[in-house]
């Protein structure tokens, strides 16, 4: 039964609790009322799902809308320059995360092959050779030097960089743009002229693809007739963004992470057998990529709560991989914790086509870092590191890092 609580006003995105943790607002939210209203800067009387089963339940429900362009998405926090928005979204061609079937179906479907299991498991070898030259490169340097520049971007930026047939040279253009496209506190002019940048890059790569294709995941769907240069262009933006945003700053915060857990880091270092199961926990601890939205096209029950037609609904994965009906003690960082069931990944038929790209990308990088750096600590004080709350997707700008010794 629902008890009496404060409905927020804007959602609660100081890191009160620590870097880890959930805003301590939202944490108190979801043991009063996992589905609680919650009025918009705009006005808006929308939701906020923050419990374990309403979240997993509203991401199997396509009742829930992943479209931008059937009714008015409302942000739950105010941008600079950004007015609120007075009509929908128009569709991105390609940009199927934002579609419902069958349109969600059609294109998704072109890639579940280039993304699966076995092929993945092919490309192991290979993101271990790209973990450990890029290892070697950071044992090359003079500490202290910053993790996230020398070896979270550029690992996650070389394997995306080689799958899709983009020259490595031009991940600078990319990195820089996606981060200013990802910032909550830029204005609407920097944010669109980024995705323009971002959008120009793309459709002259994958107009190259079609005229001549390689052996890429880009030239496998440029080989597609029936996909437009346009959409092409919208999958290649989704898969940029996944593929090298995502990864990067969950090895920089786990590394984080596990450096302030030094009994957990020092049994991860003696038992690499450990690291499948702590990469899932670290991915539950963590949840990076934090706040998604859908936008109620009729009047859906959940968790108790009639959610009435046009309302937009925030997610908390954080929240919910946070939630103690599911995890004991959730709040802890436990190696030993079986975490698969975690929503990192999100549930239904949006769930992450890339996961177990990112998977390897994780064992990897991390059992790299901890069995060739020993010594590894952090730099400055825990509490001078900057985290990254002014992005859509969390992590830290700079992880300022030491060390003794090395090792092969």
């Amino acid at each position: 039964m629902s008890q009496p609580v404060p409905i927020p006003h804007g959602l609660p995105m100081e890191r009160d609790a620590g870097p880890f943790a959930p805003p301590r607002q939202i944490t108190r939210l979801r043991e009063a009322r996992p589905v609680s209203p919650m009025v918009f800067p705009d006005g808006h009387e929308g939701w906020l799902v923050t419990g374990y089963d309403a979240v997993r339940q509203l991401m199997a429900d396509t009742r829930f809308s992943s479209r931008q362009d059937i009714g008015i998405l409302h942000m739950p926090y105010e941008t600079p320059g950004m007015p609120a928005p007075t009509e929908p979204s128009p569709q991105i061609p390609g940009m199927f995360i934002a579609m419902d079937p069958p349109d969600h179906t059609r294109l998704r479907r072109k890639l579940t092959g280039a993304f699966t299991v076995k092929r993945m498991k092919q490309l192991e070898e290979h993101i271990i050779d790209i973990a450990e030259r890029q290892l070697d490169e950071l044992a090359r340097l003079t500490p202290p030097v910053d993790l996230v520049k020398e070896f979270a971007l550029p690992v996650p930026s070389l394997v995306i960089c080689e799958l899709l047939g983009a020259p490595y040279a031009d991940r600078e253009t990319f990195q820089v743009n996606s981060a200013k496209f990802l910032e909550k506190d830029v204005s609407l002019d920097e944010k669109m002229a980024a995705y323009g940048a971002l959008n120009t890059y793309l459709s002259e790569l994958v107009t190259r693809k079609r005229a001549a294709p390689g052996e890429d995941i880009l030239s496998d769907l440029a080989r597609h007739d029936d996909l437009t240069i346009e959409e092409l262009t919208g999958i290649a933006f989704l898969l940029l963004f996944a593929g090298h945003e995502t990864t990067a700053n969950m090895l920089a915060l786990g590394t984080f992470a596990l450096l302030e857990h030094p009994e957990q880091l020092a049994e991860l270092r003696a038992n690499p057998d450990l690291m499948p199961g702590a990469v899932e926990e670290l991915m539950r601890y963590l949840s990076i990529a934090d706040i998604f939205y859908r936008y109620a096209t009729e009047d859906i029950e959940l968790g108790g709560e009639i959610i009435g037609k046009g309302s937009t609904v925030v997610v908390s994965l954080l929240a919910a991989n946070h939630d103690p009906q599911r995890f004991d003690n959730p709040d802890t960082l436990d190696i030993h914790r079986k975490a698969r069931g975690h929503l990192s990944f999100g549930h239904g038929i949006h769930q992450c086509l890339g996961q177990q790209l990112a998977r390897i990308e994780m064992r990897a990088g991390f059992d790299g870092l901890l069995r060739r750096f020993p010594t590894l600590k952090l730099a400055i004080p825990a509490g001078e590191v900057k985290l990254r709350t002014d992005m859509n997707i969390y992590g830290v700008h700079e992880l300022p890092v030491t060390w003794t010794e090395t090792a092969r």
